[in-house]
C-alpha cells in the first residue's frame, strides 16, 4: 500500500549532503506504487515536531537535480535537536504528525546521534502499531559513523570531499609559509574533527611524498603541549619554517569551552581556538628562527564549499541515499544504508545495509596503527585509504553570470492538521 515519506536531516552540513537527499528523491520516483508524497522535515527533527513539511513531490525536476552542486544545508535545512529518551512527549508528537500524514517511511540523514533517533522512532511506531519503515542515511564529515573495524560503514559521505578540501588547504598553505616564512615562519592552521583525525590526518595527502616541513596533531596523538612546541623548532632548525595543522580537539589546554545540545564542544564557539592557543604557546615559548608564529581557522566552508568536492563522493552520495530507499522498499524497518569497500587494488565499493541500532551504539576511531611513530604524522596507510575518496578531477558547477546556480526549492509545504506544539526541550519549567 502507498504511503508518504518524510526524509529530513541532522547536525552538522556536508558538501555532498544534498547529493543523498535527490537520491531519495529520485529513487522514491523509481517506485510510485511505494512511495506516495515526499516531504522534508523542514529543519530537521525540528521540522517534524512543528509539522512543518516541505513538499519535496511539487518542485521543480531541475531545481531537485541541482542539489548534487549545492552544498551545506539550506535546501531543507538541519537542526542540532537532540531527541532524548525522556523526552516522551517529543516522540509521541513525532507519530502524531507520521499518522497525520499518513506517513510510512521516514529517512534520517545524519551520524550516530541521528542513527540513534531514527531507531528509537522505529521502535516506538512499532510499539503503537505504526506501519513505518525508518532507514538511516549516513552523513558526516568527521568519518566518525561506524565502527573501528570499518566493518558496519567504510566511511561516510562529506568526508572525501572535507578531505580534499585540506590537501587543498595545505597545497596552498605551503606555498603561503614558503614565501612569507621570512617574516612568519610557522603557520597553523586548524582542521574540523572534534575529538577524531580523520580531517586532520587528511592533510598528507597534499604532501604523500613528505616533502614539506609539516606536522600533523591530532587529539588521539596526546602530544604534550611543551612537546609540540620543542617539536616545531627543531622542524624550524631543519627548514627555517614549519607548517602546523592541529585538530579542533587537540589539548592545547583551557579554550573555554561552549557545548552543543549533543553535549559535544562546539569549538567554532568557544572564547578561544585550538589554533590561537597553539599560536600563543609557540611565540611565548619563543622560535629559535627570526618572526613569529601564526594561525588560520577555516571555518564552517570546509563543509559549505562546492569547488572542493570530491566527485567520488557526490556520486557516493546519491548511491547512498537510493540504497536507503531500496531498503525501504523491500520493507524492512530499522538500517541505515552503508558503503563496503571491496578488497583489492582497484577501489571499488558496495552498497549494502547495518543495523540502526549497532550503528547507534558504535563509535569509531581513528586507528593506532595509522598515527606515526613520531606522533606528528600519519602512515601510508591512511593515505591508502584515504586517496580514493577524493577522485582526480574537478567537479563541474553550473554557473550563470559568473555566480554558481544552486537548487532553490520553492516554500510549498504541506497543510498542517494538527495543533501547533512546542519542543519539549525547549518549554520554559
Amino acid at each position: 500500500m502507498k504511503k508518504n515519506v518524510i526524509v529530513a536531516q541532522s547536525g552538522g552540513p556536508s558538501p555532498v549532503i544534498n547529493s543523498s537527499l535527490r537520491g531519495v528523491v529520485d529513487a522514491c520516483k523509481a517506485f510510485p506504487d511505494n512511495f506516495g508524497t515526499v516531504y522534508a522535515g523542514w529543519h530537521g527533527i525540528e521540522g517534524v515536531l512543528k509539522e512543518e513539511l516541505l513538499n519535496l513531490s511539487a518542485q521543480d525536476e531541475d531545481e531537485i537535480a541541482l542539489l548534487r552542486y549545492t552544498p551545506a544545508a539550506g535546501a531543507i535545512g538541519t537542526c542540532r535537536y537532540k531527541l532524548k529518551s525522556s523526552q516522551q512527549e517529543d516522540f509521541q508528537r513525532v507519530i502524531e504528525v507520521f499518522k497525520a500524514h499518513d506517513i510510512g517511511y521516514f529517512f534520517y540523514n545524519g551520524g550516530n546521534d541521528s542513527m540513534d533517533t531514527a531507531n528509537k522512532v522505529a521502535k516506538m511506531a512499532a510499539s503503537q502499531g505504526l506501519d513505518l519503515v525508518a532507514v538511516g542515511v549516513p552523513k558526516t564529515i568527521d568519518n566518525d559513523v561506524g565502527d573501528s573495524e570499518f566493518k558496519l560503514i567504510d566511511h561516510t559521505p562529506g568526508y572525501g570531499s572535507v578531505a580534499r578540501y585540506w590537501m587543498a588547504m595545505v597545497q596552498n598553505a605551503n606555498e603561503e609559509n614558503a614565501g612569507s616564512c621570512p617574516a612568519d615562519p610557522v603557520l597553523v592552521l586548524q582542521a574540523m574533527g572534534r575529538k577524531i583525525g580523520f580531517i586532520p590526518a587528511a592533510a598528507r595527502l597534499a604532501d604523500p611524498k613528505r616533502e614539506m616541513p609539516l606536522q600533523i596533531y591530532l587529539a588521539e596523538s596526546k602530544v604534550p603541549a611543551e612537546e609540540m612546541c620543542d617539536l616545531v623548532n627543531d622542524q624550524l632548525k631543519r627548514d627555517g619554517r614549519c607548517i602546523v595543522v592541529v585538530s579542533e580537539g587537540f589539548d592545547a589546554g583551557e579554550l573555554g569551552e561552549v557545548k552543543d545540545s549533543f553535549g559535544h564542544t562546539s569549538f567554532g564557539s568557544s572564547q578561544m581556538t585550538v589554533a590561537q592557543k597553539v599560536v600563543n604557546l609557540l611565540n611565548q615559548h619563543g622560535l629559535p628562527v627570526p618572526g613569529k608564529a601564526r594561525g588560520q581557522v577555516p571555518g564552517t566552508d570546509q563543509r559549505a564549499t562546492t569547488a572542493y568536492a570530491s566527485v567520488v563522493d557526490l556520486d557516493e552520495a546519491y548511491k547512498v541515499g537510493q540504497q536507503a530507499v531500496l531498503i525501504a522498499a523491500s520493507g524492512e524497518n530499522g538500517w541505515m544504508a552503508t558503503i563496503l569497500r571491496e578488497p583489492g587494488l582497484i577501489y571499488n565499493v558496495r552498497y549494502d545495509k547495518a543495523p540502526l541500532e549497532a550503528v547507534a551504539n558504535s563509535e569509531r576511531t581513528f586507528p593506532a596503527e595509522w598515527i606515526a611513530a613520531n606522533k606528528i604524522d600519519v602512515t601510508d596507510a591512511f593515505t591508502a585509504y584515504a586517496k580514493p575518496l577524493i577522485g582526480e578531477d574537478w567537479p563541474s558547477i553550473p554557473v550563470i553570470n559568473g555566480r554558481q546556480r544552486l537548487a532553490r526549492l520553492q516554500p510549498v509545504f504541506a497543510e498542517k492538521k494538527l495543533p501547533a506544539y512546542v519542543l519539549e526541550a525547549l518549554r520554559k519549567k
